[in-house]
């Protein structure tokens, strides 16, 4: 991993390895004995560790011991990492919160295809992503450690069918335990396939139950909409969405029951309940005919909707969740006007990530136009990121994938 385009205002690098060292020098750490130095430095953050690591023999050997990886297994919450992806597909950048600045990854060799070709990330959970490649492979990595994994070829009945969504649930609780969810066929006729790590094995194919009458029967999710916009183009709103984003899910775990969300190609919220072998379409939130970009996320636990539109000459950015008790949907935040504005008039698109009480929203076009928005939902605050510059440069990026950034967790 390489470091540097810091964000942060007011701490320059070397400032910053000035007051590492005397914390250092402070504490003598080399005087503690072997398994309390590991418990130390388990609780720096990640970047703090790599900065460190050079410091001596013993503390660069600390890396591979198994006790340092129990002792990281045993810090509950790590601040996230947001892997960015830009235009090009690349994902050489993330977003380190803890320090709030941009910093170069490096990803293994071994993580190209044989055509030297990257995966794009499609899913993320715990310290791991999850990436496809151009061949409809799979690939699991650690992206702080470089770990990968590939996945066995899945092999289905249903080889022609559409793919909606690829999920990633790793377990609190184990650092190399994890499972991958495909949810494939015609959006009448849903089935789910599983892969578990500890297995090593795609588990058989299960159909699901459709369980509630809804707009399935009066619009089919195959079906193409077109309609003419405000500026008298011919739209199709069939919610062609950012490669990276194509198969966007969420996978929540409600009263023990693993439930998956997806966008439809006619861009209703559809969930899967991996437990009960059953789906069910929400209503829609706008009309087929409205010109919008939506995505879904997970935030402190639930599934929320992310929807940039344009009304009355201007445009907002509005985060929903869906009530059962009332069976409709609920607004629970929306940018200030004075933020969303310049969206007007862009035909924009959004691609959004959570992480506990955070969501970073990605808005972009293929006109140049790229802005980062963290929005923190307890304390509703909007916070419009400095741009990453490479070269004198500002990367656009398109989406982003968030993950705990875990020397522990293997693939």
């Amino acid at each position: 991993m390489e470091h540097g385009m810091d964000l942060a205002a007011g701490k320059s690098r070397k400032r910053k390895a000035a007051e590492e060292a005397d914390w250092v020098s402070a504490f003598s750490l080399d005087e503690l004995n072997q398994d309390l130095l590991e418990r130390v430095l388990s609780y720096l953050p990640a970047s703090s560790f790599f900065r460190l690591r050079p410091v001596c023999k013993r503390w660069k050997s600390i890396t591979n011991s198994a006790t340092f990886q129990i002792a990281c297994a045993q810090i509950p919450i790590r601040e996230p990492w947001f892997l960015m992806v830009d235009q090009d597909l690349d994902q050489s950048t993330v977003l380190d919160t803890s320090e709030w600045n941009w910093k170069n990854l490096s990803l293994p060799i071994q993580f190209r295809d044989s055509h030297n070709m990257k995966p794009i990330p499609v899913a993320a959970s715990g310290g791991l992503v999850c990436f496809r490649t151009v061949f409809g492979g799979l690939k699991v990595c650690n992206p702080v450690t470089g770990a990968c994994r590939e996945l066995p070829q899945v092999v289905s009945v249903r080889e022609t069918s559409p793919l909606h969504a690829i999920a990633l649930h790793s377990s609190p609780g184990s650092s190399s335990s994890y499972r991958i969810v495909l949810v494939s066929g015609d959006i009448s006729n849903l089935a789910f396939r599983v892969f578990d790590s500890i297995k090593g094995t795609w588990e058989d194919e299960v159909n699901l139950v459709h369980t509630t009458k809804s707009s399935l029967e009066s619009h089919s999710g195959s079906e193409i909409f077109y309609f003419l916009s405000k500026t008298g183009d011919v739209v199709a709103s069939n919610m062609q969405r950012s490669p990276s984003k194509q198969y966007s899910s969420v996978l929540t775990v409600e009263n023990e029951e693993e439930v998956v969300y997806f966008i439809s190609h006619s861009g209703n919220i559809v969930a899967c309940n991996l437990v009960r072998k059953t789906f069910s379409e929400y209503p829609r939130l706008l009309p087929v005919y409205f010109e919008y970009s939506i995505d879904v996320v997970e935030c402190n636990g639930e599934m929320l909707v992310v929807i940039l539109s344009e009304f009355l000459e201007t445009a907002s950015v509005r985060i929903w969740k869906f009530s059962r008790e009332v069976g409709s949907w609920q607004q629970v935040a929306a940018m200030p006007p004075s933020m969303s504005h310049e969206f007007y008039g862009k035909k924009l698109d959004i691609n959004c990530t959570g992480w506990r009480n955070m969501i970073l929203i990605c808005i972009n076009n293929y006109n140049h136009f790229s802005s980062c928005v963290m929005f923190h939902m307890e304390a509703n605050e909007w916070m419009v990121l400095p741009k990453c510059c490479v070269d004198g440069s500002a990367k656009e990026f398109m989406s982003a994938f968030s993950f705990e950034p875990r020397l522990e967790v293997a693939v």
